[in-house]
């Protein structure tokens, strides 16, 4: 199959789907595959990586889209993308589309098929292409609490781990799925008091088993509104596959806060589950709401993009070969992560919106 492989285009987005050991890996496969001059290069790989393994280079994403049947990338379309996509297309991406209904609406007109990195799914309920990116973004979104904290940042001037005659921080976490727990481990690491909440209690057990510094809870509306009050840093990762994140806090508790509270919502994406956040980019990252300082980047593991991409491309590696094949839907977990396919929603939860 002629594969492209384009250079994201979204702002300060630095992954590429394909590093060059996976693009050396479906040229020894037979594929063909052509990759956009500069699609590495902010991950650290050359252009010269890619054609010493076979790959060929474009100098433009026209020839890439117009070359290729199968086209593999990180973030969902752009718009400048979109008028170069093609009804003959296989899409391979994350889309995020209950969240991103005009987008939706676009990939229908094409009327190309569109497999959802986010919606690819195991027979036990896992999102493999999705777990790596969540492990980065709950850890970046410590990492980040623990700088906008910072008092030239916005903060309220605390460390989150304390120390000696000077308290530790507060950080609460929403879901502790894949994101949730990567937070709750970092924060934890800091030494900051850290509250998650969740509605699975084997989820809540590992939480706990984290360390003397961590309370796992059942959001009880009472508990939220206590623990979101007191919060120096509310981290938002809360995930229901394939639809908008619910709102679990609502603006009411978030004017609760303490000024110079920070909040992270690492759901933006896919809505948020919070009720202020809106999406932001790495150019313009945080927003003030009520003295709480917000950052609702969208695309949180595009700032450390040289791990994210070969955690990416060593996770996509599977199924893009399969979906390289004529017979790739006899896949179960491709078949499970179509969204749309010629002018038609293919999944369910899409159908309503």
């Amino acid at each position: 199959m002629r594969i492209g492989i384009p250079t994201e285009i979204k702002t300060l987005e630095g992954r590429v789907a394909m590093v060059p050991d996976a693009v050396a890996e479906l040229v020894h496969h037979g594929h063909e595959v052509f990759i956009q001059s500069g699609a590495g290069l902010l991950s650290g790989y050359l252009d010269s990586e890619y054609e010493n393994v076979g790959a060929t280079l474009l100098s433009a994403a026209t020839a890439v889209y117009e070359n290729a049947e199968l086209i593999v990338k990180v973030k969902e379309p752009q718009p400048a993308e979109l008028e170069l996509l093609q009804k003959r297309h296989l899409l391979f991406s994350y889309l995020h589309l209950a969240a991103e209904v005009a987008l939706m609406k676009r990939l229908l007109e094409i009327g190309l098929t569109a497999v959802a990195f986010e919606t690819v799914q195991k027979s036990n309920g896992q999102l493999p292409l999705l777990a790596p990116m969540s492990d980065i973004a709950g850890r970046v979104a410590i990492q980040v609490g623990t700088h906008l904290l910072h008092k030239p940042q916005g903060g309220k001037g605390i460390l989150l781990g304390g120390l000696p005659g000077a308290d530790r921080g507060q950080v609460v976490i929403l879901g502790a799925g894949v994101a949730g727990g990567n937070a709750a481990l970092y924060a934890a690491d800091t030494g900051a008091q850290v509250v998650v909440f969740d509605r699975n209690r084997e989820k809540l057990e590992k939480m706990r088993a984290l360390g003397k510094n961590v309370t796992a809870l059942y959001p009880y509306k009472k508990a939220l509104q206590q623990a979101v009050a007191g919060a120096d840093l509310l981290v938002g990762a809360i995930l229901v596959t394939g639809q908008r994140a619910p709102h679990i806090v609502d603006s009411q508790m978030v004017s609760n806060m303490q000024p110079g509270s920070v909040i992270i919502d690492i759901s933006v994406d896919q809505g948020g589950c919070i009720e202020t956040t809106k999406p932001t980019t790495y150019e313009n990252p945080t927003f003030l709401w009520k003295d709480i300082l917000h950052f609702g980047v969208t695309n949180m593991p595009g700032a450390v993009p040289r791990s994210a991409s070969m955690a990416l491309s060593a996770s996509l590696m599977p199924y893009v070969l399969r979906l390289a094949t004529p017979n790739w839907k006899n896949d179960p977990e491709l078949v499970a992560g179509i969204n749309v396919e010629n002018g038609n929603i293919i999944y369910p939860t899409l159908q309503n919106l």
